[in-house]
């Protein structure tokens, strides 16, 4: 499960583009908090320390209490702009959420067990189609990543959403369709002396 981070903020009195730039100029990021049936409230933090929190690989799957006048209010971020030259964060946005809130999130998915698939030990190569899940849980039970176990799969087969073994009280976003995650695919010299060994998978192809 992603870690809770925290965030201090101050609030900002003037919203437009001279007073972002000014924050800026001060090392400060400008950012707001909505959602929650209130009223959005602005805010701006440490370049640095949101730089940090960035850095963890896993900012925007954490939930991040912001303490900010005298109070801690309980957010997912939901995006954050940066420049497009200099790569600094410029902008950041922060959900309000409940501690038992539900929360739709895109989770990064890692392959296990690459070993113990015949399709790559014969040469064949893991065609990700998608790299992350989007997936609906509690809050404070977001996982960190989502392991897909490749036991078994050879050349030519497709791994689905299904193949998938979720954390309890996690569940795919996605649930009208058997979506695909991967797919191993023979290499052209496999190709050449095997013959095309690759099955027809229609959705593979269409969400590549």
């Amino acid at each position: 499960m992603s870690d809770q981070l925290t965030l201090t903020a101050e609030t900002r009195e003037r919203g437009g583009k001279g007073a972002s730039r000014d924050l800026r100029r001060n090392g400060r990021v400008p950012a707001v908090v909505y959602g929650g049936k209130e009223e959005p409230l602005m805010i701006h933090v440490e370049e640095k320390l949101l730089m940090k929190q960035l850095m963890t690989g896993h900012f925007m799957n954490s939930v991040v209490m912001i303490e900010v006048g005298g109070k801690t209010i309980r957010t997912l971020p939901k995006d954050v702009a940066f420049h497009p030259v200099k790569d600094r964060p410029i902008h950041a946005d922060f959900l309000r959420i409940a501690k038992d809130a539900k929360v739709h999130v895109e989770v990064p998915v890692v392959f296990a067990n690459e070993d113990a698939s015949p399709g790559l030990k014969r040469g064949g190569v893991l065609n990700i189609v998608r790299h992350e899940l989007e997936l609906v849980c509690d809050a404070d039970k977001i996982p960190d990543e989502i392991s897909v176990d490749v036991t078994g799969f050879d050349v030519g087969d497709s791994i689905h959403i299904s193949n998938v073994t979720l954390p309890k009280g996690v569940e795919s976003a996605i649930t009208d369709r058997d979506f695909t995650i991967a797919t191993i695919v023979a290499p052209s010299a496999l190709k050449s002396s095997d013959g095309d060994t690759t099955k027809d998978d229609g959705e593979a192809t269409a969400e590549a």
